[in-house]
C-alpha cells in the first residue's frame, strides 16, 4: 500500500493568551550527557535521579499545541518517558548533533495513526536547515523509500517573530562561538535559551518582561562556547525574571542536592522531567 500523506485542514490563526502553558525539561545534560562515559566523579556515580541528565531538550504545551525544542540522540527515550502520541512541531536551536541527532525518530509520530500519516514540521534557521537536508537527505528525495521520516522544513531568520497555530514565538539570536550562531525562543512570559556563549544587548532586551528564563550554564568555570553559571546569572540579572532555571549542565556543575547552597536566590538547576507551569 502506498503511503498517502493527508493534508491538514487549515487551522484558524489565533493568538494564545498564554494560559495553561507548561514546559517540560526533557533533558538537561550537555552533549555527552550525565553520567559521562568512563567517568568516576561523584556526580557521575550519584544515585540521585536529579543527577541523571539526557541531552538537552524541552517540550512546550500551550492548550492543544505541543512543541518540542531540539531533537537530540535521546529523543526516542524522552518521548517514551512523556507518553505523548502527537507533536505539532520541532524548533531547532542550532545544527549540532546533540540537538538534531534524533530526527529520524519522528517516524513514530508520522505513523502512530496509520494509515493517516502526520507530517512533523521543523523550524530552523537556514544554516541549520541546510545541515538537516544534508544529514537526513533520504527524507527529502523525490523517490522516498517506505518508512522514512516525513518532515517539513520551515526556515526562520532567527530574528523575526513567527507563529505556530496562533502562538507567537520570538527568536533570540546569539552566538555559540565565533563559528556558530544559536537561536533561543521566547513564548510570552517564558524564554528558553541553550548553548549560548554571547548575546547582543538588543537581543537581551527582547527578554525583558519574561517571568521564567531557562538558560544554559555548562559549569562554574568559564568555557569557550557555553555560558558559565556566572555568565548565565549575569543575563538573568539584566532580565530580572521571577525564576531562572539552568540547563545544558555538565557533570562539572556538581551534585544537584548541594546546588541551592551555591546559587543566587531565584536561580536553580533544572533536571530531567522538571515541569514549569505559568
Amino acid at each position: 500500500t502506498n503511503h498517502i500523506i493527508t493534508k491538514r485542514q487549515p487551522i484558524p490563526q489565533r493568538k494564545y493568551k498564554y494560559i495553561n502553558m507548561k514546559l517540560t525539561l526533557l533533558g538537561t545534560g550537555t552533549s555527552q550527557g550525565v553520567p559521562t562515559i568512563g567517568c568516576r566523579c561523584e556526580v557521575c556515580r550519584s544515585t540521585d535521579s536529579h543527577d541523571k541528565r539526557l541531552r538537552t531538550s524541552a517540550m512546550l504545551e500551550v492548550d492543544d499545541l505541543r512543541l518540542v525544542i531540539d531533537c537530540g540522540p535521546d529523543f526516542r527515550e524522552q518521548m517514551l518517558r512523556t507518553g505523548v502520541r502527537q507533536i505539532d512541531a520541532i524548533l531547532l536551536t542550532h545544527e549540532h548533533k546533540d540537538h538534531t541527532g534524533g530526527l529520524d525518530d519522528v517516524r513514530a509520530f508520522n505513523f502512530v495513526d496509520y494509515p493517516v500519516i502526520r507530517v512533523v514540521d521543523i523550524y530552523a534557521t537556514p544554516r541549520t536547515a541546510a545541515t538537516i537536508r544534508k544529514d537526513f537527505d533520504y527524507a527529502f528525495v523525490e523517490d522516498k523509500y517506505r518508512g522514512v521520516p516525513e518532515i517539513r522544513l520551515h526556515e526562520i531568520d532567527g530574528i523575526t517573530p513567527f507563529t505556530i497555530k496562533g502562538l507567537e514565538i520570538t527568536p533570540i539570536a546569539g552566538r555559540h562561538s565565533a563559528r556558530f550562531n544559536v537561536t533561543g525562543f521566547r513564548f510570552g512570559k517564558l524564554a528558553y535559551m541553550t548553548d549560548f556563549k554571547d548575546i547582543d544587548p538588543s537581543e537581551v532586551d527582547k527578554l525583558k518582561g519574561v517571568e521564567v528564563l531557562v538558560i544554559n550554564a555548562l559549569r562554574w568555570a568559564p568555557h569557550p562556547s557555553h555560558f558559565s553559571v556566572e555568565e548565565a546569572c549575569a543575563i538573568a540579572e539584566r532580565v530580572k525574571p521571577r525564576r531562572t532555571i539552568l540547563t545544558h549542565l555538565s557533570h562539572e556543575i556538581g551534585l544537584h542536592a548541594t546546588s541551592p547552597e551555591r546559587l543566587p536566590q531565584g536561580v536553580e538547576l533544572g533536571y530531567d522531567s522538571m515541569v514549569i507551569e505559568l
